[in-house]
């Protein structure tokens, strides 16, 4: 019945999914069958080795019981023979059988080893009513080595009189349990296998079929499909890896969408510079326009914006290769962050905006330039988003193993939508830009090992945390 499941569900499998000979060896379920047979065989393996040693402890049992019932035989032999002071073969006669019953099978010889009663010899005595009688009660069997008779001398004073030969029978009982506990055996052996089978192909079912989904989403954003998604039936570490994929296609489909919008907005950014420029070339080429330095500066103007573009991707690029290329140098934080903000302090004058610094004395292990950009960067974001009257901070200390730098302001804040894509390459939430200032903040954080946080209200402001681990 085992086999023919297994052959049947191989059968079935085949079909199913189109694999065959080598590749069905491969198949999960072949793994989980395996796996299960083994753990049934060590389980089996166990119990046949716990089976012996029940067996051998009850065997042992059994002949220390006989052990006990010669010494009663004995006694009364001994106790007859001094009654008597002989052998009386009718009176020995009863021992004979009540040794039989007791699972014995005896010889009485007398000092010059001459049988003065056995077994054979009792029973055969008896009329044949008592004889059935007798041979129901005992219900014995003569154990397999027909000569292992034992001898016990018999002694009355110190004296010698004879010897009692035994040979001890097995009951009927324990070939009983012998045959059920290897049934037992038997059927443990069948059950376990057909379990192992059918419990193979539930769980292998139960694996393969979230894997075949994640599979067949996977093949389709691998074809396009960016918003494929996978079913999360369980909580397990399959279900975990779903929603994991379902994250990456999700993040695939925003940068797929950013692509496409940095697309639009390089087109965008270039044809307005590059249109202005040939309108007016064409119209110093055709003589509608006067070559003055006038015109010379508007197209200077023009390739400026080229070049920006150009620079603020070449930025991004060089950031993501800084983890290869830091040149870390210890740099006493509070003076390096001062020459920046000094740098700005007059950007944030004519814009009204109040520019506030605050810094502990520590020191920090980075790459000065990288750091340098990240501050600018952070600080250059900041004037974009704070209107007139509003204010800027620029605090910075050690907090446990780390060096923080924070930037806030009062400006305009983010949507609680956009802040999880504020790091994105090309993602612009305030108009204007190229979408990569924070993204290039990002890759230059990252490369130091470190992390950044922001925090923001719509219509309040923003805060962004740049931590560094001090090394």
């Amino acid at each position: 019945m085992t086999l023919r499941i297994l052959r049947l569900y191989i059968q079935f499998t085949a079909l199913d999914t189109g694999f065959q000979g080598r590749e069905m060896l491969k198949s999960l379920w072949i793994k989980f069958l395996i796996l299960l047979l083994g753990v049934s065989i060590i389980a089996l393996s166990s119990a046949l080795v716990l089976r012996e040693l029940m067996i051998k402890d009850f065997r042992e049992y059994l002949e220390g019981e006989l052990e006990d019932r010669v010494y009663w035989v004995m006694a009364d032999i001994e106790r007859i023979y001094e009654k008597h002071s002989k052998w009386e073969k009718d009176t020995v006669a009863e021992d004979a059988v009540w040794a039989l019953m007791l699972g014995l099978e005896i010889k009485i010889k007398d000092a010059e080893g001459n049988i003065v009663m056995d077994t054979e010899k009792a029973v055969s005595a008896l009329s044949p009513l008592i004889k059935r009688r007798v041979m129901s009660v005992s219900n014995f069997t003569q154990s397999e080595n027909q000569n292992a008779f034992h001898p016990y001398p018999l002694f009355l004073k110190g004296k010698e009189i004879g010897t009692l030969e035994v040979r001890f029978l097995r009951t009927g009982k324990e070939g009983i349990f012998i045959k059920r506990s290897n049934r037992f055996l038997l059927f443990s052996l069948f059950a376990l296998g057909g379990l192992a089978i059918v419990l193979s192909i539930i769980f292998s079912r139960k694996l393969t079929n979230p894997i075949k989904r994640l599979v067949s989403a996977a093949k389709a954003v691998s074809e396009g499909n960016l918003k494929s998604r996978v079913k999360i039936s369980d909580k397990d570490e399959i279900g975990k890896l779903s929603e994991t994929f379902n994250l990456m296609a999700k993040n695939l489909e925003v940068q797929e969408s950013l692509r496409k919008k940095l697309i639009s907005n390089i087109a965008h950014e270039l044809r307005t510079p590059i249109s202005a420029m040939r309108g007016e070339l064409e119209g110093m080429v055709d003589g509608l326009i006067t070559t003055d330095k006038g015109q010379l500066q508007s197209l200077y103007e023009e390739t400026g914006r080229l070049k920006n573009l150009l620079d603020g991707i070449d930025e991004l690029s060089q950031a993501q290769a800084s983890a290869l290329s830091l040149r870390k140098q210890h740099i006493e934080l509070k003076q390096f962050l001062k020459n920046i903000i000094e740098r700005f302090s007059k950007l944030f004058l004519d814009k009204g905006i109040a520019l506030e610094f605050q810094c502990g004395d520590v020191m920090i292990n980075a790459d000065p330039d990288k750091l340098s950009q990240i501050v600018i960067n952070l600080l250059s974001n900041a004037l974009k988003a704070t209107d007139k009257n509003g204010s800027v901070q620029v605090a910075a200390g050690k907090k446990d193993n780390e060096i923080s730098m924070e930037v806030s302001d009062t400006g305009r804040g983010i949507k609680k939508e956009d802040i999880p894509f504020v790091f994105e390459r090309f993602f612009r939430a305030l108009p204007g830009g190229l979408g990569l200032g924070l993204a290039i903040v990002k890759e230059l954080v990252d490369a130091h090992d470190g992390r950044i946080e922001v925090r923001s209200e719509y219509g309040k402001g923003t805060v962004f945390t740049v931590y560094i681990p001090i090394d």
